[in-house]
């Protein structure tokens, strides 16, 4: 499909449409993204206010056949907001649609515009007494139409699901620039397709998401965090069941961290103060959110003591305060930090079953060896099976001593995934950094399909070509 440039042309015709303002040339941040793998062309940027200007402009990069780039908070780590390749693209930014449009907190729904910063929105929710509990690490600059379009996970899926699960409905722009009127508030709604599940997670490939209708909860009376100590992979398991025993659904975030994590955290982050003094080889963050008439700590106390008593952990803290579960969450939420100043060679986001987590962390260990000397930094979501899986160059070394290698330690980790019956991408998407994982390792079945409908839904392929299928 030949598609052309947002050129001079297109960008006159478009100002005779659009509202004063809502175009100019794009910025150097809209045309990178955090890993630096992809650098975005100069192209023509749109900051529409509405969803009519969101509409004109689909519509008319449909019918000059101008390909679309839409662009959330640029936190990605795929390069699904960024398009290296082929002509100049027209690039849409929600960030002046960033409204809260309603909350319905007796319903526990709350309405906000595709460009509202996660933050803002968790804000809101907090603001009528509810919860909204997407969490992740960018959430002060992610929003929450990137959150939908990358189906986004984060900390608390253990508990209340991915993106996809906190979302009733949808507003969006279709690729012919025809607007989907689907913000329903409704829990059960069985009339057909549902749209809404396709447009999430298609990381803007089949339309624009506008706004959207999210789920709320109650907030937890009883709140709770800790880290335990824990001897290997296959305790920490043990030790989520044991906590489920304990606390039931209570149980919001299970999170697995590796002493080499910790020992990044205190080489480049030493202002980051870590629960132990010496680095465990493995722990784990827990994090309890209870209803009236139970309290977390009771509940974390107990559990550490029946942990013991079973020989799954063997030290512990309990955050005594607010500001203790802060700190205890500050270590985990700089993790990705610290491993960006060290610079990994081949960072992977993948996911297997949860019992096969502790075979998967063993063999990995002799598969990345095989290929040099390594450092490997795993840790990530436990309880849902996600797990963060990262491959550093032995200490001393720059990562750009291995880059002849990357190539072969993305693969033998992919490979092992495979086999293990897991995914090359848990939560991060594929974007465009991983179309090649997904002709590889994808179902035939599900590929034809999903071309299917990319060709259905947007014929002239103007929404952000070459990412999630590859471009033709």
């Amino acid at each position: 499909m030949t598609l052309n440039p947002a050129d001079p042309a297109f960008a006159a015709r478009l100002s005779h449409l659009l509202p004063e303002g809502v175009l100019r040339d794009a910025e150097p941040r809209y045309l990178e993204e955090p890993r630096g793998r992809y650098q975005g062309q100069a192209a023509l940027l749109a900051l529409p206010r509405s969803v009519e200007d969101v509409s004109t402009l689909v519509r008319e990069a449909n019918a000059a056949r101008v390909p679309v780039v839409p662009y959330g908070g640029g936190t990605g780590l795929v390069g699904g907001q960024v398009m290296a390749d082929g002509v100049a693209p027209l690039v849409i930014s929600l960030e002046r649609m960033a409204a809260i449009r309603a909350v319905h907190a007796r319903e526990n729904v709350l309405i906000a515009e595709g460009g509202a910063i996660l933050a803002d929105v968790q804000a809101a929710a907090q603001a009528a007494g509810r919860l909204f509990p997407l969490s992740l690490a960018a959430e002060g600059s992610a929003r929450i139409g990137g959150n939908l379009a990358t189906n986004a996970g984060g900390v608390n899926v253990l508990r209340y699901g991915n993106a996809r699960d906190l979302c009733l409905g949808l507003e969006a722009v279709l690729p012919t620039g025809e607007i989907w009127h689907g913000l329903s508030r409704l829990r059960k709604d069985n009339t057909g397709y549902d749209l809404r599940n396709l447009l999430i997670g298609a990381e803007g490939t089949l339309g624009v998401i506008t706004a959207a209708a999210l789920k709320l909860s109650p907030v937890p009376a009883s709140q709770g965090t800790a880290v335990f100590t824990v001897t290997d992979p296959q305790a920490a398991i043990d030790l989520l069941a044991l906590a489920r025993d304990h606390a039931g659904e209570g149980v919001s975030a299970f999170e697995l961290i590796h002493g080499q994590g910790l020992d990044f955290l205190a080489e480049t982050l030493p202002q980051v103060r870590q629960p132990f003094a010496d680095a465990p080889e493995w722990c784990v963050l827990i994090e309890l959110g209870l209803p009236r008439g139970l309290e977390a700590e009771d509940t974390l106390a107990a559990l550490f003591a029946a942990a013991e008593a079973a020989g799954l952990a063997s030290d512990g803290v309990i955050a005594q305060s607010d500001s203790q579960r802060q700190a205890l969450w500050a270590v985990r939420e700089h993790i990705p930090l610290a491993n960006k100043a060290i610079g990994s060679v081949s960072s992977h986001d993948i996911s297997v079953p949860i019992s096969e987590i502790p075979a998967f962390i063993g063999q990995g260990r002799a598969v990345v060896a095989r290929l040099g000397d390594f450092r490997i930094n795993c840790f990530g979501h436990l309880g849902d099976g996600n797990l963060h899986y990262n491959v550093f160059p032995a200490k001393g070394r720059m990562r750009e001593d291995y880059d002849h290698l990357r190539a072969a330690v993305k693969e033998a980790v992919h490979n092992l995934v495979q086999a293990f019956g897991g995914s090359f991408s848990a939560e991060h998407g594929v974007g465009r950094m991983k179309t090649g994982d997904l002709e590889r390792y994808g179902d035939p079945a599900k590929l034809a399909a999903m071309r299917a409908i990319k060709q259905a839904l947007d014929p002239n392929g103007i929404m952000n070509p070459g990412a999630v299928l590859r471009a033709e």
